[in-house]
């Protein structure tokens, strides 16, 4: 499946770009991801965890920076990850491309994924694609926050080889509540054409 988006950012496009490649750095900006580990080839290990009613989902993965082009802003990142229990998992190729809009940075994000077991029952309906709208409004949101607090100089990636400092625990993404405000959104936006 493939998923084509935007988001803008109001921050100079050297500062959006040194931002999103700190893995370690944004990853709290995406709910229920949690970096766990710096790996010696430059990959990190990480969780990602998923609320769903009384079950929790926690996959295990590793985030691997592909390719990096700093003069035309272009970061391609690959992700796979599977489930603890052994019920299914996904991989994806992210092209993150930044580009200057005169009031700050747009960011283009295209993601190309395969995933399997309970969470493959959401890409129906175009839920996925809702989702992941969804989500990636949050990590903007949060992004933007964190461009306007200054990194402490001792912070950024560690040196090669080095362990990661593990961040915080994650608070899981809860699947009912995003499913819910997901669907309420749905809903008015049908009610506001019918209008």
């Amino acid at each position: 499946m493939k998923l084509e988006q935007s988001f803008s950012v109001a921050a100079p496009i050297d500062e959006v770009w040194n931002a999103l490649i700190d893995v370690q750095r944004v990853a709290p900006c995406l709910p229920g991801a949690e970096i766990t580990d710096r790996k010696d080839d430059g990959s990190y290990a990480g969780t990602f965890t998923v609320k769903l009613g009384p079950t929790t989902a926690i996959y295990n993965g590793v985030l691997s920076l592909q390719s990096l082009d700093p003069a035309a802003h272009v970061a391609t990142m690959s992700a796979r990850g599977t489930d603890k229990r052994g019920r299914g998992g996904a991989s994806a190729t992210i092209v993150s491309t930044m580009r200057e809009d005169g009031t700050g940075t747009v960011v283009d994000v295209a993601t190309d994924f395969t995933i399997t077991g309970r969470l493959a029952s959401f890409g129906r309906g175009g839920m996925i694609q809702d989702i992941s709208k969804r989500l990636l409004r949050d990590f903007a949101d949060c992004l933007q926050a964190s461009l306007a607090t200054p990194v402490p100089a001792a912070a950024g990636a560690p040196a090669e080889g080095a362990a990661a400092e593990p961040t915080q625990p994650a608070e899981p993404v809860n699947g009912l509540s995003l499913l819910l405000s997901i669907l309420v959104e749905r809903l008015k936006a049908l009610f506001g054409r019918r209008r």
